[in-house]
């Protein structure tokens, strides 16, 4: 049996500044209600881990429906504003500074958000899917932004 070091079985990891005139948010993410900003470590990590800002782009209408993601590791942390999130049977309001850790294959539902919500999202890998899922129950109306009502 060979001993070699751990190390050695490992993939190279890079160093990564980016800074935010490096990347600019995109409409080339996973929802077209959201915009999202690249932070370079799937590159810097060989597609290891993603990291990226999120934030809303259009009222919520539909959210993101029922579903789970294929991934080993998958935090939400809320930069700004609020997001109502259904896990499973339960709703949660993630607010400004509070963390989510979504366990794998959770079965989940973000439907609601602030005109300002911005998060940023940490999954491992960088490639996960996303797979629709059946609903465990009904979901609570959104909150209409200020603009809609005018």
């Amino acid at each position: 049996m060979s001993s070699q070091p751990l190390e050695s079985f490992e993939l190279p990891t890079q160093f990564s500044h980016v800074r935010p005139q490096d990347t600019h948010y995109e409409d080339q993410g996973l929802r077209d209600f959201f915009l999202y900003r690249d932070l370079g470590i799937a590159d810097a990590t060989g597609g290891r881990v993603l990291a990226q800002l999120v934030k809303a782009h259009a009222a919520p209408q539909q959210g993101t429906g029922w579903h789970r993601h294929e991934a080993d590791f998958h935090i939400v942390i809320m930069l700004k504003g609020w997001a109502r999130f259904m896990y499973g049977d339960k709703e949660t309001l993630v607010a400004t500074g509070d963390c989510v850790h979504q366990a794998p294959g959770i079965v989940h539902y973000l439907f609601d958000y602030s005109e300002d919500m911005e998060y940023l999202e940490i999954v491992a890998p960088a490639d996960f899917k996303t797979v629709g899922a059946d609903a465990p129950c009904e979901v609570p109306a959104v909150t209409p932004w200020a603009n809609e009502t005018a």
